[in-house]
């Protein structure tokens, strides 16, 4: 059943934004699908990303950093060089940042009015927007910061130093970076958060960690989202057979065993952070999909999708133009939610050892120090600290958002 629009606001009835009659530009409702200035732009750089991508693997040589030159000494905090080597998973995050700034970045800052109306629903809840800022901080932190802080190696000589303005028992650790006053080992400056049992900084081994985690939630919750919302409103604007075999399909994968697949993957090729993401992205889309299907039906049957049917828009073009638009709000939702499962995930992973153990994760280096919690209890703790944090803070924003974009929702 069809719902009535406001012409003013451009709110529905059922919540969703819809374009009004005068917003329409009915001239452009043709059959042909037209690209926009949007994705003209998305195209550009993606082009621009491409050649570098194929720069980066047909000229740079096997054994060379992708980008490697010397810095000037005024920036001596990070070294005399700038060395970055851009892995599969690099490029992977690129093109995510990039279809966030187009998507999500740019629409909010088209529509300033009712970024700001959502704005002042989404701060209502002040959890939210403490979290939020950490998020952003984790987030820029985690980003940046490994491309200029070397991977943290084995130092035998710094073990279990302690963190700052705590002590630990001085024939603990095999030489003591920070003051000795007796027997007490005082933590340092220089290793803020301490060190594990082979010597490496615990808050280098974070920031990593803070990588890791921005990688995986961000990356595969783009590949689940851009595969459940196509398979969704596919279905529900499509109907009849199409939608009947899309759907059996996806009952059919909601009841595949994926944990056991990347169990025989870890066994055959070993663990891999890129594994894990393409296998959740490609096989956790479902509920997606389901969710965006139900939301699509009853938006198929609005008068301005009749109406763009009847001036003759193509499937295609109606589907993009006015089903995926107004899905949106409760994509974003979801993905805010399923963000903290496949950090989770990867943690538990890491912690039972089937984890990539080439990239240092929060789930791996809390791990590392669950047998000497008696003794150096701040191995696990601070990573441990961050993953609930970093869990509980995407948990805030999703129950927010969900408030903000949906006035249906309890207030």
């Amino acid at each position: 059943m069809a719902t009535e629009t406001d012409s003013r606001t451009g709110y529905g009835g059922d919540g969703a934004q819809h374009e009004t009659f005068e917003d329409i530009d009915w001239s452009d409702e043709g059959g042909r699908t037209v690209l926009s200035r949007r994705d003209l732009g998305v195209l550009g750089v993606l082009a621009v990303l491409a050649a570098a991508f194929v720069y980066d693997y047909v000229v740079v040589p096997t054994d060379t950093a992708t980008f490697e030159f010397d810095l000037p000494p005024s920036v001596p905090l990070f070294g005399e060089e700038f060395v970055w080597d851009v892995t599969q998973l690099d490029w992977l995050f690129i093109l995510t940042l990039v279809v966030m700034v187009f998507y999500v970045v740019v629409p909010l800052y088209d529509n300033r009015r009712l970024t700001a109306y959502y704005w002042r629903q989404f701060r209502k809840n002040r959890l939210a927007v403490v979290s939020l800022g950490y998020l952003i901080v984790v987030f820029f932190v985690g980003t940046v910061g490994p491309i200029f802080i070397p991977t943290p190696e084995i130092a035998l000589t710094q073990q279990y130093q302690p963190p700052m303005f705590t002590t630990v028992d001085s024939s603990v650790p095999l030489q003591c970076v920070g003051e000795v006053t007796g027997d007490v080992c005082h933590g340092s400056l220089a290793h803020p958060l301490g060190t594990t049992s082979d010597g490496k900084d615990i808050l280098v081994l974070v920031i990593y960690g803070m990588q890791v985690s921005m990688k995986l939630g961000l990356i595969t919750t783009l590949l689940v989202i851009s595969i459940g919302t196509a398979v969704g409103t596919v279905a529900a604007y499509s109907g009849g057979t199409v939608d009947e075999v899309l759907m059996r399909y996806v009952d059919i994968q909601l009841t595949f065993p994926t944990f056991l697949l990347y169990l025989l993957l870890v066994f055959l090729f070993g663990g891999s952070l890129f594994m894990f993401i393409v296998l959740f992205g490609l096989t956790s889309w479902g509920g997606i999909s389901r969710l965006v299907r139900s939301e699509a039906l009853q938006l198929r049957e609005e008068e301005y999708v009749l109406a763009a049917k009847s001036a003759g828009a193509n499937a295609a073009y109606v589907i993009r133009r006015h089903l995926v638009p107004n899905v949106s709000s409760t994509v974003i939702t979801a993905a805010t939610l399923a963000i903290p499962g496949y950090i989770l995930a990867e943690a538990a992973l890491s912690f039972l050892q089937l984890g990539d153990p080439t990239i240092p994760s929060w789930g791996q280096v809390i791990a590392a120090g669950r047998s000497d919690l008696d003794s150096a209890w701040w191995i696990s703790t601070f990573p441990g600290f961050f993953l609930f944090f970093t869990i509980l803070a995407f948990n805030f924003m999703g129950d927010a958002l969900r408030d903000a974009l949906d006035p249906r929702a309890d207030k």
